[in-house]
């Protein structure tokens, strides 16, 4: 083994053991779409005295951050997004309407004396009459203390007594002082009634406790902490202190998007993403295998360990997987093929070339000439990525960095772990003496018959632009006639989806909700089998949410069970319909001048210009089905972009390369064999990706399975707006520009290989 090579085994060698240490040892942090809970967004907004900007958003956090550690929720997060957005994750809490409740009240707590209720209020002396926790009207004098004064609140367990729950009350300041004044003056009064301190949040009393008769009459509750005891649950005990330690919020917050996610759904949709990544790397690795023997087979072994690595670096990086992250993370499988094809094409044009060289030469030159293309059509699906990352919202970031993740960890894969474990094969001597089996003595019958033939297809350019053309024009017929069916991410509103143990006609489901009051809602059947009730409307409180539910089941449905609950502000949608149309620019705008500096201003016009065929044509097919355009509906296309990019870029790699070669040739003959050399690539990475968005189509998921199908689409017309738009196009181009031809490559002076028996490369 040659020294390159042996450190390269070792590389490899420690990056794999690295990666299955890590995978084996910390588990994947998951969103609360594969685990199950709530999430909601709040937005900051100007009160009377202050204005919402960044400083007031970072107390109102605190606060909120006060009252979800104080519910007691496991691995709850609460972050800061942008100038005045928080983001508050609560797993495993189902109940949105208990969610809101605990973090969405913004008005000052205060404490109140009380006094016997002659329902005659001295409002000059601000009291007032407010109903108590059990719904009785009591008289409540000036508020003495305000949140402010409150240092923490926690419930505990009368382990001791075994008298249930209580709350314990620390105060901070003059809060002690105060109290003890309240309470003493209140542990004179023989009335209960006024014998009670009442706490106030949001107009609503949520707590009244009566200050028991051992307390000292003038003296009061001393040491600047109390305890509120009562017939508390666990779960109605660590909400009110909840809500006593949050206190007041500096300025109002307004809920602008809400989710929740039932666990079942996570559930499922792991099991099935799991299933589709075994299936398509099974039928990728027959297929390479099939293809490609003994180098597809080490090919499938990198694939694997592909795995294994992107895995291990989610988790490293602390990264969420999320249900549309997890599908990149799947994808990206199928991508992983691409740079092993290009190498080994590359490596059996140069063994058919110059047989007598031997494989390992003509394979360390495959993995160098492809090098390019690799590269410049990975960076091309990376700006896809890092665009989706930083435009996008919500889940569909995640996406952005399982496939970014996953696009690094493929260029491990193919351009380390394939090299070692190739070039160690085909030096070994009973190999090296039977080319056959490694794979790459052939080319393959589809490039022996496109070179035998040599089919002029750009011959009929204006054929396959009118073909591209009327597509395009088909599309846009569809999103005009039929109009985009955009999700409720995009238009503001509320989308719930329930399940039903007995299948319900839908029908029924529409009459039981226009019976409950909401004869303009959306209703349609979801889920795969179409056994799931989706319920689509404007305003929807969630108190409305229950009665739906209860509607349904009185409807027929048998149990009812929530298992998606989605709530977005009219404002947000808006702001996400913006940012989703910005994206799609930018990506544009990204891909074009990139190519650009990369190749030539006519080659980067010619692919952008495909790129948009693709999302134009990908956009009216769904337009056409009714299907709905949301946030994976984005991921799909920006994948689609850096997909179809992806391809032109191995088009136009080779046509540069063939053109530098013959500057002199007539620009639509080189352009016209470039893309017959590169067909063979083309349709095997296809047909890799392919295994696995079929996968995914058929297990996915009713989410994933629209994701799956855009990109299967995105997939046919990007492999076939290479060939027969972006090249075509790049020709029409290339004769109307006055840029010279390339100047031709000098040749390198030729490096002999350690143990190559005198080849040179």
């Amino acid at each position: 083994m040659s020294r390159p090579l042996m450190w390269r085994a070792l590389l490899a060698l420690a990056i794999i053991a690295g990666s299955i240490f890590v995978a084996l040892t910390q588990p994947a942090k998951l969103g609360l779409d594969l685990r199950g809970g709530t999430q909601i967004v709040l937005e900051t907004k100007d009160g009377p005295n202050v204005k919402a900007n960044r400083e007031s958003t970072d107390r109102a956090l605190e606060v909120l951050r006060k009252r979800v550690d104080a519910l007691g929720v496991a691995e709850s997060s609460i972050t800061r997004s942008g100038e005045r957005r928080i983001i508050v994750e609560l797993p495993d809490v189902q109940d949105p309407k208990r969610a809101a409740e605990a973090v969405g009240r913004t008005a000052q707590l205060t404490a109140h004396p009380v006094r016997a209720n002659d329902g005659k209020p001295d409002k000059k002396n601000g009291e007032q009459i407010l109903p108590d926790e059990d719904g009785r009207p009591i008289l409540l004098k000036k508020a003495a203390l305000s949140g402010a004064q409150i240092r923490s609140a926690s419930a505990s367990f009368d382990q001791q007594n075994m008298q249930g729950w209580y709350i314990t009350v620390d105060f901070r300041g003059d809060g002690g002082r105060i109290w003890q004044k309240i309470t003493a003056e209140a542990a004179c009064k023989s009335d209960p009634d006024d014998r009670r301190i009442a706490f106030v949040l949001d107009g609503k009393v949520i707590s009244s406790p009566v200050v028991q008769e051992d307390v000292p009459c003038n003296v009061g509750i001393t040491g600047g902490s109390t305890q509120i005891t009562g017939q508390f649950s666990a779960r109605e005990a660590k909400e009110l202190a909840a809500l006593i330690q949050g206190g007041s919020l500096p300025v109002p917050v307004e809920i602008i998007e809400q989710r929740v996610v039932g666990p079942t759904l996570g559930e499922e949709a792991i099991q099935a993403s799991w299933q589709a990544a075994v299936i398509g790397i099974v039928l990728t690795g027959l297929f390479i295998i099939w293809i490609y023997r003994l180098v597809g087979f080490l090919a499938t072994l990198a694939l694997a360990a592909y795995g294994v690595i992107s895995y291990a670096a989610l988790v490293a990086m602390g990264a969420t997987l999320t249900l549309p992250g997890l599908a990149g993370f799947v994808l990206a499988i199928g991508m992983a093929v691409d740079a092993n094809v290009l190498v080994f094409e590359r490596a059996r044009e140069e063994y058919a070339a110059v047989p007598r060289r031997g494989m390992r030469p003509a394979l360390v030159i495959g993995f160098q000439k492809a090098w390019s293309a690799i590269a410049d059509s990975n960076i091309t699906t990376l700006l896809a990525a890092g665009l989706l990352f930083f435009l996008a919202a919500g889940p569909v970031r995640g996406f952005g960095v399982t496939l970014t993740i996953g696009v690094l960890a493929s260029l491990v894969s193919a351009l380390l772990v394939t090299r070692v474990l190739a070039e160690w094969a085909v030096s070994r001597r009973p190999i090296a003496k039977r080319p056959a089996l490694t794979g790459l003595s052939k080319t393959g019958r589809v490039r022996d018959w496109l070179d035998r033939k040599q089919p002029d297809l750009m011959r009929r350019k204006t054929l396959w632009l009118t073909v591209s053309g009327l597509l395009v024009a088909g599309s846009i017929a569809g999103i005009v006639i039929q109009g985009l069916n955009f999700g409720v991410e995009f238009t503001g509103g509320r989308q719930v989806v329930y399940s039903t143990s007995q299948r319900m006609d839908i029908n029924d489901a529409r009459a039981a909700v226009a019976d409950a009051g909401f004869p303009r809602a959306v209703v349609q059947t979801a889920g795969t089998d179409g056994e799931d009730i989706s319920i689509r409307t404007e305003k929807l409180t969630n108190a409305e949410v229950d009665k739906l539910q209860q509607a349904l089941e009185k409807a027929g449905g048998g149990t009812v069970t929530k298992e998606r609950d989605e709530l977005i502000g009219p404002s947000l949608g808006s702001e996400l319909r913006k940012k989703a149309l910005i994206a799609l620019g930018v990506a544009l705008a990204a891909q074009l001048i990139y190519l650009a500096v990369r190749f030539r201003f006519t080659f980067g016009a010619a692919a952008v210009l495909a790129m948009f065929h693709d999302v134009i044509v990908v956009t009216g097919v769904f337009a056409w089905l009714g299907k709905p355009i949301d946030g994976v509906f984005l991921a799909a296309l920006l994948t689609i972009i850096g997909y179809s990019v992806n391809d032109s870029v191995v088009v136009f790699d080779r046509i540069r390369e063939l053109w530098r070669a013959a500057p002199e040739e007539r620009f639509a003959k080189i352009a016209n064999r470039g893309a017959l050399q590169t067909v063979p690539r083309t349709v095997n990475t296809g047909m890799g990706a392919i295994f696995i968005l079929a996968a995914l189509a058929l297990l996915g998921g009713d989410s994933l399975t629209d994701f799956a199908i855009a990109l299967l689409l995105g997939i046919v017309v990007g492999t076939y707006s290479t060939v027969f738009t972006a090249t075509p196009l790049a020709i029409v181009f290339q004769a109307r520009s006055k840029t010279p031809a390339p100047k031709p490559k000098l040749a390198k002076r030729p490096v002999r290989q350690p143990g190559d028996s005198g080849a040179v490369v």
